[in-house]
């Protein structure tokens, strides 16, 4: 038994839950969840990943012209059992749902019907949405019943998941004894994830959904690339975690591309981020300017294909204006990579 004190829950999970609660976020802690026979999330059982009672709030709130029956269908088709699917693809279904809003028949007062689209997160405006995180959250599947330390819900949908570690443990040990037997075991939990941490505290990796860990990056700035690099469970929260931030990373910084193996799922590293931003704020002010964009380096294999995506989709989604993007690569086995 661990000193008191030294516990990986007095040392790394209660701090990391009071740093949410300073970036506005709501939590509690869901061990007992179903103590009295029901949820107090309003979960059938603990198979379901979704939180029903804010799901639905959420979306009667963001969607006020959407009858009762819309707003139901929107839950069906977000929620419905995709177990059976490669969980890549599931995944993918999930985010551009998620993303594009679900479209649902609405009767009219004339008895036909008309197409809506149930607005599921707004992405523009953080503080209209619900966030929550649950600690020691209980997830089931047919034979396995396994708690999790810390899941991110924005608007009752699982986006975040984060497996905490004692300080005096290799971080690779979430990745190798809980992640990846969650992964198999309670898969269902990643059909709607945006993306994962893992930390012991003082050291701290990100990755998309099914990323290998050889793809679980450090991120280690918060705003800009003149600060000082910080490793941290607390930089990479603040960086990734603050609402508009982890709105901003799932809407504009995810990706789904096909692979070798099949389709891929990638979310941009530190650099792209926080690079791509940059870039953003420097289209916004393109008059100012006078048409300079400035440079965004990157080193060999850092990704430049991918920021060019990011930076792409992320204007094409968020500004107005009919943009035409051209771009020249200065050797010919690179237009595979850049068209591909």
């Amino acid at each position: 038994m661990a000193p008191e004190g030294y516990t990986e829950d007095e040392l790394v999970e209660k701090p990391t839950i009071e740093l949410f609660e300073s970036l506005d976020w709501e939590s509690a802690n869901l061990y007992h969840e179903f103590a009295s026979g029901k949820s107090t999330e309003g979960r059938e059982g603990r198979r379901d990943v979704f939180l029903p009672n804010r799901l639905r709030s959420a979306l009667v709130n963001l969607n006020e012209d959407i009858p009762p029956e819309g707003i139901t269908q929107a839950i069906e088709q977000l929620t419905q059992d995709r177990s059976k699917m490669i969980p890549v693809n599931a995944n993918r279904d999930v985010y551009l749902l998620i993303k594009e809003g679900v479209k649902v028949l609405v009767a009219d007062d004339d008895g036909s019907e008309t197409t809506e689209t149930v607005k599921i997160i707004d992405w523009s405006h953080p503080g209209e949405n619900d966030f929550f995180l649950g600690s020691q959250f209980w997830v089931s599947s047919e034979i396995y019943n396994k708690r999790c330390d810390l899941v991110g819900f924005v608007n009752g949908i699982p986006l975040l998941f984060m497996e905490l570690k004692a300080t005096h443990k290799n971080v690779k040990h979430a990745y190798d004894g809980n992640l990846s037997d969650y992964r198999s075991t309670i898969h269902h939990l990643f059909i709607p994830n945006g993306f994962i941490i893992l930390s012991n505290g003082s050291e701290t990796r990100l990755g998309s959904t099914f990323a290998g860990w050889e793809h679980f990056v450090e991120w280690k700035k918060v705003a800009h690339e003149s600060e000082q690099g910080v490793i941290s469970l607390e930089t990479t929260v603040r960086g990734t975690c603050t609402p508009k931030h982890l709105l901003d990373i799932v809407e504009n910084f995810t990706v789904f591309e096909e692979g070798r193996g099949g389709l891929e799922k990638k979310v941009a590293k530190n650099h792209q981020y926080l690079g791509v931003n940059h870039a953003i704020d420097a289209v916004k002010n393109i008059k100012k300017n006078e048409g300079r964009l400035g440079v965004f380096w990157h080193t060999q294999g850092s990704g430049k294909s991918l920021s060019m995506v990011f930076l792409t989709q992320k204007i094409l989604r968020k500004m107005s204006g009919n943009w035409t993007f051209v771009v020249v690569t200065d050797r010919k086995e690179l237009d595979p990579v850049i068209s591909g």
